[in-house]
């Protein structure tokens, strides 16, 4: 019997949390917007300096959700 093709949507969460130096709390969440991120195959990575963004705790394993699964129509 033949397999059938299915396209799985799936999400990756990384959780953790970065310390951060900030005058106030608008400036810090502005701070990860702007400054913060992840690509897959590199790192978690920042263009602050060490003096704003000292450290950061996150998870080595994302978690996985499937969020939908549909038959693909090639």
């Amino acid at each position: 019997m033949a397999k059938k093709p299915y396209k799985v949507k799936v999400r990756f969460i990384f959780e953790g949390d970065f310390n951060i130096n900030a005058d106030n709390k608008e400036q810090a969440v502005e701070y990860v917007g702007k400054h913060c991120g992840l690509v897959i195959g590199g790192d978690i990575h920042t263009s602050l300096p060490d003096e704003v963004i000292p450290t950061w705790d996150f998870e080595v394993h994302p978690t996985k959700q499937i969020i939908s699964v549909k038959r693909d129509r090639l």
